[in-house]
């Protein structure tokens, strides 16, 4: 039998990123969570976490995690049906990892009605849509929204659609860079705008243009920030539509070259034995999402 108090313990520490704050967590003192992590080492006889900052887990320590994710769920759903279980006490976060673009956009009009009428709270971890999935794959998250379909070993993938971006600048940075018209050279010349080392979108972009390697770019690791620096004239990026149709519509941001919008796909990943609840979400946001993005038989790029 597993012994859970020892498993919560794994859990905090890679959730909060350290013993200190897992002990918070947990109420108890730093000495002891490390005592049950250790006491949970000698009883499988192996390492479950790396000593880094943070501590991650090792490959047993990932398998447990997503183990404790899943019993989580599933103790949820007892709770629900036999409400003399439910202590009363906060109810667990689901944790979902997704991209800061989709937080920017759609994701709260899609789950904010099944949020409320489920008392469901969130943690959501904000990752770039290419690389989301490692969150599964560790054992940090229950789901996540991500571009790639290939589920990890345990888990279902449903696919959302798309989301449509498109390739902007302000009136200002394009006078000022391109004064004989946007051509696919000069673009790779000036400055670029990208959210973080993962974000490849924009040379994706430049590459379908005939343009490969690299480029001049700033790195912004906020949407919304990713926005308020193409409109500041800073350089030019791929931005979801859906955030900038206001702009768009003033004239306050230009696209580069027109009707080139690039359609990311999105795909919904959740563990297969995650319970009632999440099966009910995955339902709920497989519906709400094909209101919010492009359908799949209709994106391009």
């Amino acid at each position: 039998m597993f012994d859970y108090k020892l498993l919560a313990a794994l859990a905090a520490v890679v959730e909060q990123a350290g013993f200190e704050r897992a002990a918070q967590v947990l109420g108890l003192s730093q000495s002891a969570v490390s005592q049950r992590i250790k006491l949970l080492e000698a009883r499988i006889g192996q390492p479950v976490l790396v000593r880094a900052t943070p501590p991650a887990p090792t490959e047993i320590g990932r398998r447990l995690l997503n183990h404790v994710q899943q019993v989580r769920l599933l103790e949820r759903d007892v709770q629900a049906q036999v409400p003399a279980l439910d202590e009363g006490g906060v109810p667990e976060r689901l944790r979902i990892a997704l991209n800061a673009d989709s937080l920017a956009t759609w994701w709260a009009t899609a789950v904010g009605e099944f949020c409320a009428r489920n008392r469901l709270l969130l943690e959501l971890l904000v990752e770039d849509q290419d690389v989301g999935l490692k969150r599964m794959r560790a054992g940090d998250v229950a789901a996540c929204v991500c571009a790639t379909d290939r589920p990890v070993a345990g888990a279902r993938s449903q696919a959302l659609g798309a989301m449509r971006y498109r390739a902007l600048a302000s009136p200002a940075f394009i006078a000022r860079h391109f004064p004989r018209g946007v051509t696919p050279a000069a673009l790779a010349r000036v400055p670029g705008i990208v959210f973080g080392p993962d974000d490849l979108l924009q040379h994706r972009y430049l590459a379908e243009l005939g343009v490969e390697g690299g480029f001049v770019h700033h790195l912004c690791p906020s949407s919304e920030g990713f926005v308020r620096l193409t409109l500041g004239g800073l350089g030019w990026g791929l931005m979801p539509e859906q955030q900038v149709l206001n702009e768009l519509a003033r004239g306050e941001l230009v696209e580069l070259i027109a009707e080139r919008p690039v359609d990311v796909p999105l795909y919904w990943h959740h563990w297969r034995n995650g319970g009632e609840l999440l099966e009910r979400l995955t339902g709920h946001l497989r519906k709400a999402a094909g209101e919010c993005l492009v359908p799949p038989g209709q994106a391009v790029g």
